[in-house]
Order: C-alpha cells, then structure tokens, then sequence
C-alpha cells in the first residue's frame, strides 16, 4: 500500500468514523467505537477494498494518529474531531500553561473578540506546540496560530482533556483567555 493510498483511506476513515457513520451504514457506540469487523465488511461491500492487515497499517503510520483500536483490537474509533454525538471518556486533567491554537489570520479578528467555540465539533481543538498548530492553520490558508492561557482557564474552572493522539480538548476558549502568538508577520497582536 503506497503513502498515497494511505492517505486516501485515512480521510475516508475520518469522514465514517468522525462524521458521516451512515455512509458505511457502520453503527457508532456512544464512545464512537465501532466493530472493525463491520467496518472491513462494510468498506469491502462498497468497493474500498482493505484487509485488516491494511487497516492497521493505516492506523499505526497516520501522521496524525487519529484512529485508535481498543485494547482487544476488535474495535477502532477516532481520537478526537467528531462531529457525531459521542462521549470519548476521556478524563479531565490539568494542561501545561500553554496551549496553541491554529487558524487562518483572515479569522483572528472575530476569534479575539468572541473566543474560540466548538461549532459543529464536540470539542475546541488545541495543541501542545506551536509548529503544530501552524501547521493546522495553514489547511486553512495563511495561518495564523493563538496562544491559549490553559493555566489560567484551568484555574477558572475550566475544563480540559487530552485525546489519546495528543490533541488537547476544551468545550470553549473564552476571549480573555487568547493572544495572537508574537509572529513578525502576524499584524493583529495582543497579549495574555
């Protein structure tokens, strides 16, 4: 299986396992697990021919880590990013002072003065590392990437999880909590 092939798959996977279950006719449990065994039948039946040996090649190289077995393996969902209602279970826990948050800086101005929100998403979508959430900016055109006071949120009773590929998850960043990171070429600066 080229890269190719594997990125081919990976963004179907994230549109069955993330948003659209209905497309696979594929049931998610209300953690958003679903049997891989389905999932392979499923996926054969409509022509997107893989074998469990593939789906896990899948799984274990996806740059992103976005899909997880269960620990028996019968089992796969999406880390984080679902649209669909789902409970990951994912405990509350204390995040590092700092988190980013990567967007276009055509959106930075309405974003500094309403905050961060969910939309259609069950979670805000944080990173641990800058580069990181560059990098999800400039899906988006030129990017502009927002430093998130997680400490202090933390401290005002916000709450926080962390996915099980490392993406850091809140239901909201209010805008108190939000500065544009300090980038020469960023225009719109302010600070925490």
């Amino acid at each position: 299986m080229n890269e190719k092939e594997v990125v081919r798959i990976s963004k179907f996977l994230s549109l069955v396992l993330r948003h659209k279950p209905d497309v696979l006719a594929v049931a998610l449990d209300k953690n958003g697990w679903t049997e891989v065994n389905v999932l392979l039948q499923r996926l054969n039946e409509t022509g997107h021919n893989l074998t469990l040996e593939e789906l896990q090649h899948v799984v274990e190289t996806n740059n992103k880590k976005h899909f997880a077995f269960d620990e028996t393996g019968t089992k796969i969902r999406a880390s984080q990013g679902h649209s669909v209602n789902v409970d990951l279970g994912y405990p509350p826990v204390s995040p590092p002072d700092v988190l980013y948050h990567g967007t276009s800086e055509h959106g930075l101005p309405m974003i500094l003065e309403n905050g961060l929100d969910k939309r259609q998403r069950r979670h805000v979508h944080l990173y641990a590392d800058a580069t990181s959430a560059k990098r999800v900016g400039q899906r988006h055109g030129k990017p502009g990437v927002l430093k998130i006071d997680a400490k202090r949120m933390h401290d005002d009773g916000l709450l926080f999880y962390v996915s099980a590929n490392g993406v850091w998850l809140t239901d909201r960043v209010p805008p108190k909590y939000i500065a544009v990171l300090r980038d020469p070429r960023v225009r719109i600066r302010r600070t925490i």
